[in-house]
């Protein structure tokens, strides 16, 4: 279970550790998202080198393929992925706001078309426990309603009494021992239907409370103001789980509000994209300035990719779509992440939070 280790003096954010059955988790930590079970072009032992401690990956997307059973044949999600460490499985709930995925929510669950097969499949929240059951996850998320952002007060308040009754009849499915439950704080931006959410999902006592229904579009200055009063409801004693933000600016507020967890596809889905993370700001790898730049990406980085290449050999990779380009790249941008989340316990642990946060906003927005 979660262990609060030290609070920052000066501000919210705090150092933790959650106890699981592949290890303690030291928190504030960052979860690379292995949605399918992969990480997109890493191996594991690149991961366990920039100090990942645990993965999240999606129930949903391992339901639909490769299925239950070959998991289940292959000894776990841990197993079939060779990954030793800590899993956080998500419950798929995040699906239901996405355009290109058909899907009907009733009370009982959803019901949806599978893109593979054109068949039409229920998932209850007692089947989504159930999978992640299987999968050996040690933190399972249970199955909740995350409305669109901008949706009306009715619709949010109808997907919050939904969130609310799926959690309690997420709680009553048996687990693995020493499987971590964690239920989603939804609410959207109304304050009143955010407390009264983790109001009655506190009462069912979960291992740790996820905050979902944030960064999927609203305006940054609103997400901030949510977390300023959605954090304090949760109590100290349980971890704090902040769905879906990975930006260094993000991260380091997040965790002075007092967030413990985090996941994200920003750091490798902007290294895909070119986009790397330097202690100066961001730098697009593109550039034609950078075709004769001899310099690692960060002179400051200790990563496999800044020790042994140069801006000049990633500018040529991406030039000419290689995939070593992909592979580096996020190599660097998921160590430099790693780093920032290290050297913000390491802050908090000191007193010095806000003087750490100060030097890397600067130049990281």
């Amino acid at each position: 279970m979660y262990e609060l280790i030290h609070r920052d003096k000066n501000t919210g954010a705090r150092a933790g550790e959650l106890k699981t059955n592949h290890g303690i988790i030291e928190t504030p930590a960052f979860m690379p998202v292995a949605t399918k079970g992969t990480v997109k072009t890493l191996i594991p032992e690149e991961l366990y080198d920039m100090g990942t401690q645990v993965l999240i990956s999606n129930a949903f997307h391992l339901f639909l393929s490769p299925g239950m059973d070959a998991i289940q044949r292959s000894g776990g999600l841990h197993r079939f992925m060779n990954w030793e460490r800590a899993v956080f499985t998500d419950s798929g709930g995040f699906q239901m706001i996405r355009k290109d995925f058909p899907f009907k929510i009733t009370d009982e669950g959803i019901t949806y078309k599978n893109p593979r097969d054109g068949k039409k499949y229920s998932y209850t929240p007692e089947i989504c426990m159930s999978n992640q059951k299987i999968l050996g996850s040690d933190v399972a998320m249970v199955l909740d309603e995350c409305p669109p952002y901008g949706s009306e007060y009715s619709a949010v308040e109808a997907s919050v009494e939904r969130t609310v009754r799926w959690a309690k009849r997420s709680k009553e499915v048996e687990k693995n021992e020493g499987q971590l439950f964690f239920a989603i704080l939804q609410g959207g931006t109304f304050a009143d239907l955010r407390k009264k959410c983790a109001d009655q999902l506190i009462a069912m006592d979960f291992d740790g409370y996820g905050i979902g229904g944030l960064s999927i579009g609203e305006p940054k200055e609103i997400m901030n103001e949510v977390l300023r009063y959605n954090v304090p409801l949760v109590p100290e004693d349980k971890p704090r789980y902040l769905m879906g933000v990975g930006s260094p600016a993000e991260l380091l507020g997040a965790i002075e509000s007092g967030i413990d967890i985090f996941d994200s596809a920003f750091p490798t889905r902007n290294a895909r994209h070119q986009t790397l993370m330097t202690t100066k700001g961001n730098i697009d790898i593109a550039r034609g300035k950078y075709a004769l730049d001899f310099e690692p990406v960060d002179k400051d980085c200790e990563c496999y990719t800044c020790k042994n290449y140069t801006r000049a050999y990633l500018y040529h990779l991406f030039r000419e779509s290689e995939l070593l380009a992909l592979r580096l790249a996020s190599i660097h941008n998921l160590y430099f992440i790693q780093s920032i989340i290290k050297g913000a316990r390491e802050a908090i642990l000191a007193d010095r939070f806000s003087e750490f946060r100060k030097d890397i906003v600067i130049n990281n927005r």
